[in-house]
Formats: C-alpha cells, structure tokens, sequence
C-alpha cells in the first residue's frame, strides 16, 4: 500500500467537523454543542471531530437563516474549506428561513449560496437527528476521496 493510499484510509475514519454561524438565534448551536459534550450524543464515536479552523474541515455544519450582512463572510470562510467538502445545513432557518424567511435581511434558503449536500430538519433538531446528518455526510464525504 502506497503512503498516499495510507494517508487516504486514515484521513476516512476521521473526518473533521467546523460550524458556521449564519445568523442563528443560537437554538440549533446549543444542540451541537451537545452533540460535541455529552456522551450520549457524542460524534466522536462516528470518528468524528469539531476543529477551530475552516482550513482543517471536512465537513461544515451550517446554522441560522443565513443574513446578509454575514452572507460575504461565510462564503469567505466557506471557500477556505478543503475539497472534497461536504456541507450540512442544520435546522429549519438554513433549510427555509424559517419563521425570518420573510424578512428583508434574509437570504434563504443557503442552497442558492452554498451547495448543500444534507438537510436536518428542526426548530431545534434533536441531537439524534444532528448525528444522523452527521453519518449522512460522512458517507458522501467518504465516496468522494
């Protein structure tokens, strides 16, 4: 086996995970911090860990209904992610808008800025579901190193 192909298996079991904030009132961002402390919910048992760079991510986590005065930014930091990517989008508001999808700050839904590869659902999601988006973006992230 070749060193890249070592690093390649070894790069799959430990897909990293970094969150942007897009305007969220912070709702689906207590239920990741759950996903991250709590052993019952834990997503390192997935092989998975939260890092504090988009630079070393895998897969980003995105929250909030994405406003645009943060619209430049996360399509910054989004773009210092590495390919292969894959991008969750967490909660209703990134998915909709939801309840602020009317408003004139809003641009939802992210899928217009940002391809989305994950839906998880929720005003909040439930940690269980958080991890079963998790496992879903690990699979595609996996089938495209």
């Amino acid at each position: 086996m070749t060193l890249l192909a070592k690093l390649k298996d070894v790069a799959a079991r430990s897909p990293w995970l970094y969150r942007i904030n897009a305007g969220s009132c912070n709702g689906c961002d207590v239920e990741l911090a759950t996903t991250a402390l709590i052993p019952r919910y834990d997503v390192e048992r997935l092989g998975c860990v939260y890092c504090g760079s988009p630079r070393h991510a895998d897969i980003v986590l995105i929250t909030g209904p994405l406003t645009k005065h943060v619209l430049a930014a996360a399509q910054r930091v989004y773009a210092e992610i590495p390919d292969p990517k894959v991008t969750v989008a967490v909660g209703v508001c990134p998915i909709s808008g939801g309840i602020f999808r009317e408003s004139y700050a809003i641009c939802a839904p992210i899928d217009q800025y940002f391809p989305v590869d994950v839906n998880v659902p929720g005003c909040p999601p439930r940690p269980p579901a958080i991890i079963a988006g998790v496992a879903k973006a690990i699979a595609i992230w996996r089938s495209r190193l």
